[in-house]
Parts: structure tokens; C-alpha cells; sequence
């Protein structure tokens, strides 16, 4: 079995935690918990990195911007020569409700600027994504402090139990079972 990639996008710095642009990084942060991973920094990679699963599951949350999250990727798929088709990217998506997830392969960027320079980085637009919805503010000119402000009370309530959905099939997604993860989750 190849390598899977997790890559949970997000801003660096405390005062982006629990922010809409890094509800992906801090999903990814908390299943990583329920594995007791420990995770690794490791600055050429611009990266913290742990590996579960005898080591066969990589698990990536970059240290750099989102808008730099294809120049870690493009490292660590040359570090570890992990394919496309083997990242599983989280990310927060503009187009979802609060509460709603989605898994996803391939697709196009939305206006998501991580998403863009993975494409431009890694060449690719064939991997999986985990969709996690953010709502938008309604105003395209409001969508920058829209990402980086947090969840009002009852969105974050909506986004708790959206967190657990996906946890719920969390498992299967690491035994590649994609198709069926989706099934559970989008039913």
C-alpha cells in the first residue's frame, strides 16, 4: 500500500487558531489526538510532521501561510514521494454552510488561495479534499476578515457536530475507502 498524506491547511500563529481558514488544520490537529501522534517540526519541509499506521500514513500541518501551502506540499511529495492521488488536503470552504463536509477528488480551487498555489505547485488538481464548510459572509469584498475571523456560537456548535461526522469515518478514509466514507458522511 502507498503512502496516504494528510495536510491540514491553516495559518501559523495562536492568533489564527480556531479561525474559519484554519478549521482544517485544527480538525487535522484534533483526530491527530485520538492517535496520540506526536508531531515533528521540520523546517526545510516547512512542516510539523507525524506518521501513524506502521508509517504508511503521513500527516502534514504546514508552518508556512495558506497562500504558501503548495510549496510545502511540493516538498513533502519529494521528500516522500508520496503521489497526487494521496493527499488528502482539509480545508475550509467558502461554497459549504457551517456544518456541512464533504469529501472530494479533484475539483476546482473556488477562489481558496491554498488551493491555487497547491495546483501551481504541485502541477495537480488530483487529490482528495475534505470540505469543510465555513458559510460566506454574502459580500465577495468581505471574504478576507470573513476566514480569518472565528465562529459565531451557533455556527460553532454546527461545526462540532460536523467535526464528529467526519471523525465517525475518519477510519474508513484511512483504509482508502473513500467511496463509503462519503456515503455515511453526505447521507
Amino acid at each position: 500500500m502507498s503512502k496516504l498524506c494528510f495536510v491540514g491547511i491553516g495559518n501559523p500563529g495562536a492568533k489564527y487558531n480556531e479561525t474559519k481558514h484554519n478549521v482544517g488544520k485544527d480538525w487535522l490537529a484534533r483526530i491527530s489526538l485520538d492517535h496520540s501522534l506526536e508531531f515533528i517540526l521540520k523546517d526545510k519541509l516547512e512542516a510539523k510532521i507525524a506518521t501513524s499506521h506502521e508509517n504508511k500514513i503521513l500527516w502534514v500541518m504546514p508552518t508556512n501561510y495558506v497562500n504558501n501551502t503548495g510549496k510545502t506540499l511540493q516538498k513533502i511529495i519529494r521528500y516522500s514521494d508520496i503521489s497526487s492521488d494521496n493527499l488528502v488536503v482539509l480545508h475550509d470552504d467558502l461554497d459549504l454552510n457551517p456544518g456541512e463536509v464533504k469529501i472530494k477528488l479533484g475539483g476546482g480551487h473556488g477562489g481558496h488561495n491554498g488551493l491555487k498555489d497547491i495546483f501551481e505547485k504541485i502541477g495537480s488538481k488530483d487529490f482528495y479534499r475534505i470540505r469543510i464548510g465555513i458559510g460566506h459572509p454574502g459580500d465577495k469584498g468581505d471574504v478576507s476578515n470573513w476566514v480569518l475571523s472565528k465562529f459565531k456560537p451557533k455556527d460553532k456548535d454546527l461545526i462540532e457536530n460536523s467535526f464528529f461526522d467526519l471523525n465517525r469515518v475518519f477510519d474508513l478514509i484511512c483504509e482508502r475507502k473513500f467511496s463509503e466514507a462519503q456515503l455515511k458522511l453526505h447521507s
